[in-house]
């Protein structure tokens, strides 16, 4: 840099836009982005990895086999939108915390009216992050594991689920207290879950699942339009199964068997909430006409299909759109979950964040400092390179990353379901990881013809001893993958609170920048309260937790996409705003986000 452009930098004041309650940002030169070679691959990768590892999670273990075991791999084109919106999303809040240093929570409390306003408004937007979903699953996992098919979370074993969540819960917060930064300990858990999880999925998926359900994976991704129907398979009306008509593999021409109401009232209120029970003591929730213990009549169509050829509509089935809205609510990250990745962009050094610091774990984080503002440079002839730079190793980093892992987290545990679990078959939310696993089970003990396991010269990947292998192995990933996304949800939940509270509340602006990890510790402690207040006083129902979680996280990422907007357009300079291209995808990320959400509530409230 010249004489001249230094004397420049030194001189150039801050700008203060947006709301004056918060303060004003400092200034700094922006360093040079790290150059893209093969051999820096690896040190190059930062919140895409730790973000990406954390996204194989609740939506892909628990609501995408739920969908694809009951309606195959063609409606995961939700989650194909879900996760390209997200990685805009991911880019854009980036963005900002290249050129502040700050998270993009923070931005949003420096847009008027005033930071207390956003502080409340963002709580009621964020309440669904406080239900330890994930941790109540990873128990019935374990607690399937060790107990089988005997378990039940709400009467017999509902002491030893209540433990079980706790201690795990416990050993999700552990690894937050040690590791020096606390995004260094986040990096190390999640490239192990990588490694083991995917690694898993990749050897079940080669050797016992046909070559077909990966095509049917592949493609079920960009089936965009294909909806939930309930249809007759008969779909020409001529009596006889023709081929493609045979949705669910059966080999009967099914019908669609009519729905029963609930009948028994259980809590004495005068209203029924429970089904009968038939004599093996499941709900009686259907008129099963063919006595093969499942509800004949779900289906897919394509509605641009069906508007093309045959100018009409099919008869959508809206109350499963609420249903798959939990899928499309959490594939990727979900709600203000991916909020984070602009912590993680500053906690790793990058663009102005170099300059800020990280927060620091409260065992081994003693020379680690944050700052309570952000840090700004100058946009110049020489610092625009610099950040275009940085613009393009962060969009690197999502798209190569964050969203293949995604992609991958979404088609892997897929296959499960698709290969080893009857089409059309009602899985229960707490019990997919369960269920998928006697799947797996039984597909070890007789492998499906046009595998890899049914060759003879394979047969000793077959029998008995691998049968029980593979299930209690499929388990713990199970187990795996959803305690490690609760280490993430847990990490960004206080992340982003403490985060913007360092910055907007005057009390917190007073005290040294090493108290950082003490602020963060506190709310810690506080969250964790929360979260096992729940788990021992909200019920057994892991479903239901589930659903309760992520009924408002459309809405959240929804409108976090439209504030995202406004952040970038109000605070940063013109040279380094979004395009008009990039403004109009995020509100149409926004959009699809809030239609999803709508249906998920109705689907909750049971108005579908």
């Amino acid at each position: 840099m010249s004489d001249e452009s230094r004397s420049s930098a030194a001189s150039f004041e801050a700008p203060h836009p947006g709301s004056k309650h918060m303060p004003r940002w400092t200034t700094a030169e922006l360093i040079e982005a790290p150059k893209f070679t093969r051999q820096s691959i690896l040190a190059m990768i930062g919140p895409g990895l730790v973000m990406g590892a954390s996204a194989i999670g609740g939506g892909e273990w628990l609501s995408g086999p739920a969908v694809t075991a009951k309606y195959g791999a063609a409606l995961l084109w939700v989650a194909t939108v879900s996760i390209l919106v997200q990685v805009l999303y991911n880019i854009e809040i980036s963005r900002y915390a290249l050129y502040t240093g700050e998270p993009i929570f923070t931005g949003k409390f420096r847009i008027p009216p005033h930071p207390m306003f956003w502080l409340l408004f963002y709580v009621l937007l964020d309440w669904g992050a406080i239900f330890p979903y994930l941790v109540v699953n990873a128990a019935v996992v374990i607690e399937k594991m060790f107990i089988g098919a005997e378990f039940d979370a709400n009467t017999t074993h509902w002491w030893l689920h209540k433990f079980v969540s706790t201690g795990i819960f416990f050993l999700c917060a552990f690894p937050l207290l040690i590791g020096g930064k606390v995004f260094n300990s986040l990096k190390v858990i999640m490239s192990a879950k990588l490694v083991i999880v995917i690694g898993f999925l990749l050897f079940v998926s080669a050797v016992y699942s046909r070559p077909s359900h990966w095509f049917e994976i592949a493609s079920g991704l960009f089936k965009v339009g294909t909806v939930p129907i309930s249809a007759d398979e008969d779909r020409n009306g001529n009596g006889t199964l023709d081929p493609g008509e045979d949705f669910d593999g059966d080999g009967h021409l099914d019908v669609v068997e009519k729905k029963l109401p609930k009948t028994v009232d259980t809590d004495g209120d005068g209203k029924p909430d429970e089904w009968e029970k038939d004599s093996l003591g499941r709900p009686r929730k259907f008129v099963d006409e063919d006595g093969d213990g499942k509800a004949d009549g779900p289906n897919i169509d394509n509605f641009v299909i069906s508007l093309l050829t045959e100018r009409r509509l099919p008869k959508v089935d809206w109350a499963l759109i609420g249903f798959i809205a939990g899928l499309a609510a959490i594939a990727g990250n979900g709600g203000l979950t991916n909020t984070p990745i602009s912590n993680f962009t500053r906690d790793q050094g990058w663009g102005m964040g170099h300059h800020v610091g990280a927060i620091p774990s409260i065992v081994g984080g003693h020379d680690i400092e944050l700052s309570h503002v952000g840090c700004v440079f100058k946009v110049t002839e020489e610092s625009l390179p610099r950040w275009k730079g940085w613009y393009r190793h962060v969009a690197r980093d999502q798209v190569c990353v964050w969203m293949m892992a995604c992609l991958i987290g979404v088609s892997l545990p897929s296959i499960l379901s698709v290969g080893f679990l009857q089409r059309g078959m009602e899985v229960d939310g707490d019990l997919v990881a369960a269920m998928t696993s006697e799947g797996m089970a039984k597909t070890a003990l007789n492998p499906n013809p046009g595998t890899l396991a049914a060759l003879p010269s394979m047969s000793w990947l077959t029998g008995p001893s691998w049968s029980s292998g593979l299930r209690i192995a499929t388990l713990f990933c199970g187990f795996l993958v959803l305690m490690t996304s609760m280490i993430s949800t847990v990490d960004g939940f206080i992340r982003r609170w403490v985060d913007v509270c360092w910055t907007a509340l005057p009390q917190l602006r007073t005290l040294d920048t090493k108290f950082i990890k003490y602020v963060y510790f506190g709310v810690l402690v506080a969250y964790s309260v929360a979260c096992l207040s729940i788990i021992w006083f909200a019920g057994s129902g892991a479903a239901k937790v589930f659903q309760l979680a992520t009924t408002g996280y459309n809405f959240a990422f929804a409108f976090s996409c439209w504030h995202t907007i406004a952040v970038n357009t109000v605070l940063l300079p013109r040279e380094l705003r979004p395009s008009l291209l990039i403004r109009v995808l995020m509100a149409f990320g926004g959009v699809y986000f809030s239609f999803l959400g709508v249906m998920g509530v109705l689907k909750f409230a049971g108005v579908v």
